[in-house]
This record gives structure tokens, sequence and C-alpha cells, in this order.
């Protein structure tokens, strides 16, 4: 098992119940330096009053959404926090929500309800293996790219995302989550 003591961890969900359920989770791992806000606002203070190693965020949070709070610190060149491995975690999980989140520049997403091993495995994902960051006209943030792809570099390589992006659908499984972050 992965020693984690030595991680501080932000929880931000709006649930009181979720957010413990979180803190168990975490020290049963060996993490015991967690910080908690139940808002997009507190979250948003947390990461300006601390250095945080792994930030697990709900995508539904006040204030300001688990999108928008992933915005906000990719785009602070000044933050300490700019590089911080940030989790997303949401019982919404249709594929436009998903990209969304992995295009504010969200490391891993994690579908709700979950087990304590699907967060752990994300926990030690972020940890034993860093992205690079990465930064382009319009996106900075983890390399989304997990994979070597099939080499096509041409400027229409994923233009044939866009309209099934655009269409609604229902939840997506994690497995196809996590493909999307492949």
């Amino acid at each position: 098992m992965l020693d984690m003591s030595r991680l501080t961890v932000l929880v931000a969900d709006p649930s009181p119940h979720m957010v413990k359920i979180f803190r168990a989770m975490l020290r049963g791992f060996g993490i015991s330096r967690i910080t908690e806000a139940t808002d997009g606002a507190m979250a948003l203070e947390a990461f300006k009053d601390n250095l945080i190693d792994i930030a697990i965020v709900d995508y539904a949070l006040t204030t300001i959404n688990g999108v928008e709070l992933t915005e906000l610190l990719r785009a602070d060149e000044k933050s300490a926090n700019r590089f911080v491995p940030i989790i997303m975690v949401s019982a919404y999980t249709e594929k436009w929500r998903v990209v969304q989140c992995r295009d504010a520049g969200t490391t891993e997403f994690l579908r709700k309800p979950f087990s304590a091993r699907d967060l752990y495995d994300r926990v030690v994902e972020v940890v034993q293996n860093p992205r690079p960051f990465v930064r382009s006209a319009h996106y900075f943030g983890p390399d989304r790219r997990r994979h070597e792809g099939n080499g096509y570099s041409g400027e229409e390589r994923r233009a044939g995302m866009l309209l099934e992006d655009a269409a609604p659908q229902a939840s997506t499984d994690q497995d196809n989550i996590d493909a999307m972050f492949a």
C-alpha cells in the first residue's frame, strides 16, 4: 500500500454527509491532513490558504461549481495550487458533462456512487502517474492523453467529437468515463 501520510487533500462537496464519507475513506488510506469545504467559494479560499496535494471536488458545488472552480485554479498563474490534481466526483455523468470537466482541466473523474477502492485507485493514479501540464490557445491543464494515439496530428483530428458531444445522452458508466480521459 502506498504511503499517503504526507498528502494534504481538499474535499469539496455540498453534502456534509459526503464530506464525512470522504474523510473516513481518506483516513483509511492513511491521509490525515484533510481540508473540507461545502461550497465552491469555501474551496477557493482553502486553495488560497493551503498548499493542497490533491483536490476532490464535486461537480455540483454551490456559489462556484466544480467546473468553474477548476477553471479558476488553472487560470490563476500566480496560484501555488495551479497544478494540483483535481478528481471531479459527480452523480451527473452525461458525456457532455464529463467532457466539460476534462476540458476545464480536471485530472480524473469519479462517478457517484463509488466504492473506497474506486477512490483509492484515483488517488493512487494522480500520485504515482502525475500528468504533465500542457498549454494551448484554449486549454491549460493536465495532458488529457494517457496513451499513444494512432499518430495522426492533422487539424480535423477531433472534429468528429463535437457533433456527438452536443447530443443529450444518458449517464455514462465509469469505464466510458475513464476512456474519455485516456
